[in-house]
């Protein structure tokens, strides 16, 4: 079947999973042609790792590498204090597929190109 998979993946899908697996899991799919769209988004720490390993695993010809996007929530008056992110939603695909055109507190929208598509 042709075409784009967006897989809608729960925050109790992701909760049940270590930060390890929960990496692997993301970069497998996206490694796969697929866009996630995470219900709550990584920690810092995640999005780090997640980033980390796909700089190492980036092959010119297969794999150029990913395109994350997330808005936070503003959190409690002490988490904003000290400064603790809380990703409300997190957008991930291939880059090559994957591109944003607009993001604020609300709202991420994005473009998503077909395997061999161009943006002008």
């Amino acid at each position: 079947m042709d075409g784009i998979s967006i897989d809608l993946i729960s925050e109790e899908m992701l909760g049940r999973m270590g930060s390890y697996e929960k990496v692997r899991f993301i970069l497998d799919n996206v490694k796969n042609g697929k866009i996630l769209v995470l219900e709550k988004g990584l920690d810092p720490r995640e999005e780090a790792e997640l980033i980390e390993r796909t700089m190492n695993e980036i092959d010119q010809d297969k794999f150029i590498g990913i395109e994350m996007e997330s808005y936070e929530s503003k959190g409690s008056i002490w988490e904003r204090i000290m400064r603790k992110k809380r990703t409300r939603m997190e957008v991930i695909g291939p880059a090559d597929m994957l591109k944003t055109v607009y993001k604020d507190g609300n709202v991420i929208k994005a473009l998503i190109l077909t395997r061999g598509e161009v943006l002008e």
